[in-house]
């Protein structure tokens, strides 16, 4: 049941509520228990579905897909949303502007790709490399450099080596990036080639 509602986080929290509703209600406003009760649960069982974590592809009419690429897109963003999210993580804990700025930008682009997979889940072979492999690393590197960085007394050879990396890896995430773009183009140039065909048939231009 709570696999299908969420995960164990949005059932404690409910019940956390529910809880310290019955015992207001029942002792501290004198409502009647059982009365209390049912209202508890009621705002418990809310509670559960709203703060139930938001599900892939979550709004996405699934039947008009198939359901390979909807199992393998599901598969890909199952590997790459823990990475990413640690990425956002690794960004906030780096003290450094410039190399935070970087790392923002890396977890931007991972979020803004993983988004748009989901919407689209066709795309995900053109960003597989993407999200299986420099999204991870990428967090691995970032998280790496936050820990050389708080260090008391940093090699600043090594901070210097790692950030060499990190901006290297800006190239590689706008790479991905533009081709899944590519890929959403799909057929422009052609559809613009019979547009302008057709314009020249019907209006002489």
């Amino acid at each position: 049941m709570r696999g299908l509602f969420g995960n164990d986080g949005n059932w404690i929290a409910a019940g956390v509520v529910s809880a310290a509703l019955l015992v207001g209600l029942a002792f501290l406003t004198h409502f009647p228990f059982l009365v209390s009760a049912i209202i508890a649960a009621l705002v418990f069982a809310g509670l559960v579905f709203v703060l139930a974590p938001r599900q892939l592809f979550e709004g996405l009419d699934l039947t008009t897909l198939s359901g390979s690429k909807v199992a393998f897109a599901r598969e890909l963003l199952a590997q790459a949303q823990p990475a990413a999210d640690r990425l956002s993580a690794a960004a906030g804990s780096i003290a450094d502007k410039d190399m935070k700025a970087k790392v923002k930008n890396l977890s931007d682009i991972a979020a803004d790709v993983i988004s748009k997979v989901e919407t689209k889940p066709e795309t995900a072979p053109s960003v597989r490399r993407f999200l299986t492999y420099y999204v991870p690393q990428a967090a691995e590197v970032a998280e790496g450099y936050a820990t050389l960085a708080n260090r008391r007394a940093p090699s600043q050879a090594r901070l210097a080596n790692v950030g060499a990396v990190i901006t290297k890896l800006q190239d590689a995430f706008v790479h991905y990036a533009d081709s899944l773009a590519d890929s959403e183009l799909g057929t422009l140039d052609v559809d613009l080639r019979l547009i302008q065909e057709s314009l020249k048939e019907d209006i002489g231009r």
